[in-house]
């Protein structure tokens, strides 16, 4: 009888520890706690250093990511854009200077302005041409709202991005300013400005209240020339010029100013564009942004690849718009770990939110120092955040808590986030 109490409670013991373990408690809590239990939720925690998995609730279930798809693309950028971006392609011959866009967002861009290819063209002592015809693709994404065309965070895809694709209205000021006189003042506005869907024409009504908006405009290479003229007080003219394999490179503004705006404040467009100058980095006839994130998923990613995970993962789009984008908790720690492995630290933190301090993790509240760099993803019925904990004990833990099919507000899924994210932060 001795003998056997002797071998049972060291094992009582050490069954009642890993039971009141951090990781058991907050999974267990996860399965019975009406704040996880009334929609669906997914979470994974992971060890780097231990390689081990901490938490797994519905760990390998596919979710609707919103813009968590942002740090794929993130992801791309690192792996296939050097530290200085391409802003355009160029070709002279005799007296004329023929351009090309590669994907680049920042021209004239309201927010983050990169004005290397503007001195270039302004300067030159050529005739200025603009050939659009390396992009054929559709202006927006598959599986688009396709009632969102008004609205800034659906700027249109093109070759050759001009002043973010957006007319930005500020308290009777617009800009640019060529669209001034393509607004229409009505009684029967329904508040602020609305664009015509497929024209450059805008309805507002006659009230005068102040107005903060940004309104995407249909972008054609006749309106790029056209406001690219403008700007540079020379012509610019249009052609319908396949780009030649003997094109030079201009590059432009350091790649971390597009990622940080980008993941900062959620910029769609950023995120759509790096397909496109990874593609123009090439240096191929098309730009072809789906055949590049083809590429990345098969052999960089290569989620697709693993059994387990087949049909459980589809990346669609740049920017997580689309609701055909599928992810697993599993899939985006994997991707973190990527990351980390590829960007140092210090420089990593800098460029995602912090949360309770900057970017669109702001507003979620945490005590003290910032210790919860992410990423978050947010629509209708969706809300998920991942990236990076620094826990009380000072250990660097990779996390994606996903939830999806939720009838509460996004708000309220923010708060449990941040609820959950203090909890790990101080049983780790």
């Amino acid at each position: 009888m001795k003998k056997f109490l002797i071998i049972t409670l060291p094992l009582l013991f050490i069954v009642s520890l890993i039971g009141c373990s951090p990781a058991h408690r907050l999974s267990r809590e996860l399965r019975t706690k009406s704040v996880y239990t009334d929609h669906f939720t997914g979470v994974a925690l992971y060890d780097p250093v231990r390689q081990k998995p901490l938490i797994q609730h519905n760990a390998d279930k596919p979710f609707t990511p919103a813009s968590n798809t942002k740090l794929f693309s993130f992801y791309a950028g690192l792996v296939s854009l050097p530290d200085s971006l391409p802003a355009l392609r160029y070709v002279i011959r005799n007296d004329s200077l023929i351009f090309w866009g590669t994907g680049n967002p920042l021209l004239l861009h309201p927010d983050v302005t990169d004005t290397l290819a503007l001195a270039f063209l302004r300067n030159r002592p050529e005739k200025l041409f603009f050939s659009a015809v390396n992009y054929e693709g559709p202006r927006f994404g598959a599986g688009w709202a396709w009632d969102d065309y008004n609205d800034d965070y659906s700027a249109e895809l093109a070759s050759l991005p001009i002043y973010g694709n957006v007319v930005r209205f500020r308290n009777g000021k617009v800009t640019p300013r060529q669209f001034a006189d393509s607004i229409q003042r009505t009684e029967a506005g329904r508040g602020g400005v609305q664009r015509d869907e497929f024209r450059n024409q805008f309805v507002r009504s006659l009230d005068n209240k102040p107005l903060r908006q940004d309104v995407p405009f249909r972008w054609t290479p006749e309106l790029t020339a056209q406001l690219l003229t403008d700007t540079l007080h020379r012509p610019v003219y249009v052609l319908t010029t396949p780009m030649p394999v003997n094109t030079q490179l201009l590059r432009g503004a350091p790649a971390d100013s597009l990622y940080k705006r980008m993941l900062f404040v959620s910029d769609n467009q950023f995120a759509e564009q790096i397909q496109f100058m990874i593609s123009a980095e090439r240096n191929k006839p098309k730009l072809e942004p789906g055949v590049e994130r083809t590429t990345m998923i098969d052999s960089v990613l290569r989620y697709s690849m693993i059994a387990e995970n087949r049909n459980r993962a589809k990346w669609i789009d740049g920017s997580g718009l689309s609701r055909y984008n599928l992810f697993t908790p599993n899939i985006l720690i994997d991707l973190l770990g990527r990351i980390y492995a590829k960007v140092p630290q210090q420089r990593l933190f800098a460029l995602l939110p912090a949360a309770g301090q900057s970017g669109t993790l702001r507003s979620l509240s945490m005590n003290g120092q910032p210790y919860v760099f992410a990423k978050s993803g947010s629509m209708t019925g969706v809300y998920n955040l991942s990236g990076y904990l620094l826990t009380s004990r000072g250990k660097v833990l990779y996390f994606s808590i996903m939830h999806n099919n939720f009838t509460q507000s996004v708000s309220e899924m923010r708060q449990r986030t941040a609820e959950l994210l203090k909890d790990i932060h101080a049983r780790f």
